[in-house]
Formats: structure tokens, sequence, C-alpha cells
């Protein structure tokens, strides 16, 4: 049995293909294309189908499932043996929630703190006994380039390349904003990291999204490198339990 899921980002849409559990097909696109959506359906003979999305509505492209798959709607309902208490489920994103029921079924009875470093950067906690709480949602990375540059008169837009590994001393005025941004994201990371640690015993830090390399490589470095894992499939996976479910 293989399954279609597709998590509409901010930025972009994942596509992934699995093999009940197994990850076989993966891609990142801008723009979904029903053409190459048919194609993948029939190369694959997929079965069932969900979709994520976070700005946009999916009405249209699940009647387009519905054609030729067995499309399962996702909401925050999907519960799944998680107790959730948040307090406005209609609010709540459907790519945090893939993420909670991901670390649910892969690290099930553990404490985990899920961080998604994408066009936001969330924090969520899953408990060791399946409750979620909520969680924290900040600016991500290129936001916090791009807000320094549309609110301030003088300084500029800077071009960040996410593989760059090293975070600059302050020697000018482009290396004090990559400083500033990504010494400040460090910051906040292992901040929360240290917070949740206090109150979570045996913590499980689960990173993904977009900018996960570069957070992995500094958390890396930290005290906190036996805790971290790096996933960067999660809420794929999470879309891939519900229907496995």
């Amino acid at each position: 049995m293989r399954n279609l899921v597709i998590d509409i980002g901010n930025t972009n849409s994942k596509l992934a293909v699995f093999k009940e559990k197994e990850l076989v097909h993966f891609e990142r696109l801008k723009e979904l294309n029903q053409i190459e959506l048919t194609k993948l359906i029939e190369k694959y003979q997929i079965k069932n189908a969900t979709v994520s999305s976070v700005n946009k509505d999916v009405e249209q492209l699940g009647a387009f499932l519905k054609q030729s798959v067995n499309y399962l709607p996702f909401t925050t309902k999907n519960i799944g043996g998680i107790k959730n208490n948040y307090q406005t489920l209609n609010t709540l994103g459907l790519d945090r929630w893939a993420k909670v029921i991901a670390a649910y079924k892969l690290y099930f009875g553990e404490n985990c703190l899920m961080i998604d470093a994408g066009t936001c950067i969330t924090y969520d906690v899953l408990t060791a006994n399946s409750e979620y709480f909520g969680g924290s949602i900040s600016l991500g990375i290129r936001m916090r380039f791009e807000a320094l540059n549309h609110y301030t008169g003088r300084l500029p837009l800077i071009d960040w390349n996410k593989e760059e590994t090293d975070i600059p001393n302050g020697n000018d005025t482009q290396n004090a904003i990559r400083n500033g941004v990504l010494q400040g994201v460090l910051n906040e990371v292992e901040g929360f990291i240290a917070i949740e640690n206090k109150k979570n015993k045996g913590l499980k830090v689960i990173i993904t999204g977009g900018d996960a390399d570069f957070l992995n490589k500094q958390l890396k470095n930290s005290i906190f490198a036996t805790q971290i894992i790096h996933e960067p499939y999660l809420v794929l996976k999470g879309l891939n339990e519900v229907i496995t479910l």
C-alpha cells in the first residue's frame, strides 16, 4: 500500500510517497501541478492521500485527489491517542499537529520538543504521557533579515546562505546583521530547550524545517548535543501516520 502526503507551507510544498512507513519518494515544489500529480499517482499506484496546508484552502486539491485515490482530509481532530489541550483547535496549524502525531508515533512515551525552523520558527511540546498543550511561534530566520531591512531606513537586506555554518563577528554592517539575526535565533532556540529541559525529564529535541540544517550544526556543539534529533520529514511522517492509524 502506497500513500501520498502533501504538506503545503508558506514558501514551498513538500510531497512524499510512503510504502507503509517507508519513504520512497520526496520532492519540494513551488507550485503543485495536477498533471505531475497524476503521473506520480499512476507511477506509484497510490491508494491513499492526505494534505496539510498552512495558507490555502485544499478543497479543490482534495476533490482532484478523490477522483483517483482514497482521500482522507487531515484535521486537528485526527487525535490518535494524544490528549490535545490546545484551546483554539480551529487556529492550530495542521503542520504543527502533524509534527505532534509524528513525535507520538516515533518517540512514544518520551518528552519531546519539536522545533520547526521554516518561514516561522515553531516550538511544540508533547509530554511523555501523550499530552499536548501547544507551544510558541516566532519569526523565522529569513523573516528577521527582511524585517530589519523593511523597518529601517538604511539597513540592507542580507542574502543569507543557509548552507553557512559559521556565525560571523559583527565587524561591518552586513556581518553585524548576520551576527544579530543568527546568534539571536540560536540564543532563542537554546533558551527554549533549557526551559523545557527543566520541566521535562529526558527531553528529546526534534528539529525539522528548511533551516534545520543550520540549527542542527550549531546545536551539535552545544551542551544539548546528546538530545538533538534531526528529522527533516517530520511533518510528512505525521501525515502518513494519520493514514495508517
